[in-house]
């Protein structure tokens, strides 16, 4: 199984561009996160370059898809323009033509255009270092302009959707280039978490995360219904959830099994 490196674009005191208070690390991370979970629930093994708000430079966050030996490397930005509302749709950006960066690119331009983006198309960026530097095939996704008010409103209004078009457009070349199958994927193979907190505050949910991971667990984000959800591991068994379960709640946590 491939393994897929999940960039979330700039981060720390770089907030990348910004529009009326948003800022384009938070939406990358967000949406990161989320590609990476569909990603993982497909059986697609991911990591990420960061899940918190770090600062990286773009060869550092070449360097940590290198070091994690990755196949491919997706990072995920928002696009911004001179003047607010000029623009609209998805780009993907890659470092050569042809290949299978290519076909990503395009396969998840396809995907997101499905889901209400213009289809600005893929550009060739060979100043980038992230895809200069990465030693895999690399795409940097611009998920919509981010001073664009109907590109804001349509991520807003569609993020789980966004974020499963991008998954999809990375899967489904995956399946092209014949490097899974669709019986590889998990389809309705039930699989458990245990969930330490639920937050209406993001940076709440971070906080809890990056403590998890720093104790050695594997903490992942997800959002639902507005609401966002620490959950912790990742069991074929409801034993070894429950075990999960049990060392968490003596640490003070309060937990609940959830599955999917």
């Amino acid at each position: 199984m491939p393994k897929i490196i999940i960039d979330a674009g700039h981060g720390g005191y770089d907030n990348g561009a910004t529009y009326n208070g948003r800022r384009e690390k938070d939406d990358n991370l967000e949406l990161a996160l989320a590609v990476g979970e569909i990603l993982s629930d497909y059986g697609v093994d991911v990591a990420y370059t960061r899940v918190d708000d770090v600062y990286q430079s773009p060869v550092e966050k070449a360097r940590i898809a290198n070091t994690l030996e990755g196949d491919y490397l997706i990072s995920i930005h928002r696009n911004s323009s001179p003047m607010p509302n000029t623009y609209s749709g998805v780009q993907s950006l890659i470092f050569r033509e042809g290949g299978v960066a290519s076909r990503m690119a395009e396969n998840i331009n396809q995907e997101m255009s499905q889901t209400g983006y213009q289809n600005l198309g893929t550009s060739l960026r060979q100043n980038l270092a992230i895809l200069r530097r990465s030693g895999m095939p690399a795409v940097l996704v611009e998920a919509g302009f981010i001073n664009t008010d109907a590109d804001n409103a349509l991520l807003d209004a569609k993020f789980i959707d966004t974020a499963q078009a991008i998954a999809d457009g990375i899967a489904g070349t995956l399946l092209q280039t014949g490097e899974i199958e669709l019986e590889d994927m998990n389809d309705g193979e039930e699989i458990y978490r245990v969930q330490t907190g639920l937050f209406r505050n993001r940076e709440n949910a971070e906080k809890m995360a990056q403590q998890l991971i720093a104790m050695g667990y594997q903490a992942v984000i997800e959002l639902s219904d507005g609401l966002y959800a620490v959950k912790v591991g990742e069991a074929d068994e409801l034993d070894d959830a429950t075990e999960l379960e049990q060392q968490l709640r003596k640490m003070g946590y309060d937990t609940l099994i959830v599955s999917r």
